[in-house]
C-alpha cells in the first residue's frame, strides 16, 4: 500500500492569465512568484514576499485591483498549510480584502466612477466576494493550536460576517 500523494501547492497558478490582468504595479505577472515564494520560503522570505504582494492586491491595506481575486483562492490555499511560516498574516490580508471598499464609498460620492474603464468598484466586490467563498476554511483555524492564527481567523470571521 503506497501513501497517497499530496499535491503540490499553487498546481492551479498557470490557470490564471497574470500577465493580462492589473495589480497595483501594473501587469500581476509576478504574483505567481510572490505566492510561491510564501509557500516554499523560510520564514523571512515569505514575510517579504507577502509584504510585496500585500502591496499589490491590497495596497495601503484598502486598495484592491484586478488581480486582487484571482489572488485570494491562492491565499486560502497557502493559509491551510501547516509549512506557510505566515499564515496569521495571510488572515490579516484577506481580512483587508474583505474591508476593502475605498472605490465603492468613492462611487457612492460620485457616481461617474462606475463608468470608469477599469472598473474598479466590481474588482473590489469580486475581491470581497473571494475571501468570502472559502469562509468555510475558517473553522478549523479558529481552534489553531497557534493563538495569532486563532485570532487572525477570529478578526477576518467577524469581517466576513460582519
Amino acid at each position: 500500500m503506497t501513501a497517497a500523494k499530496t499535491p503540490a501547492p499553487l498546481k492551479d497558478l498557470g490557470h490564471v492569465p497574470w500577465p493580462e490582468i492589473q495589480d497595483t504595479t501594473g501587469s500581476a505577472a509576478g504574483i505567481p512568484a510572490l505566492l510561491t515564494a510564501v509557500a516554499r520560503g523560510d520564514a523571512e522570505t515569505a514575510d517579504t514576499a507577502l509584504g510585496q504582494l500585500r502591496r499589490r492586491i491590497c495596497q495601503f491595506g484598502f486598495v484592491v485591483d484586478q488581480a486582487t481575486a484571482a489572488t485570494v483562492p491562492f491565499l486560502w490555499e497557502l493559509v491551510r498549510l501547516p509549512q506557510v511560516t505566515c499564515r496569521a498574516d495571510i488572515l490579516r490580508l484577506l481580512k483587508s480584502i474583505a474591508d476593502a471598499r475605498q472605490w465603492e464609498t468613492t462611487a457612492t460620492a460620485y457616481p461617474k466612477l462606475l463608468r470608469h474603464p477599469g472598473n474598479h468598484v466590481a474588482w473590489e466586490r469580486e475581491a470581497r466576494h473571494a475571501v468570502r467563498a472559502q469562509r468555510a476554511v475558517l473553522q478549523d483555524l479558529l481552534t489553531d493550536r497557534d493563538t495569532e492564527i486563532a485570532e487572525a481567523g477570529r478578526e477576518l470571521a467577524a469581517a466576513i460576517d460582519g
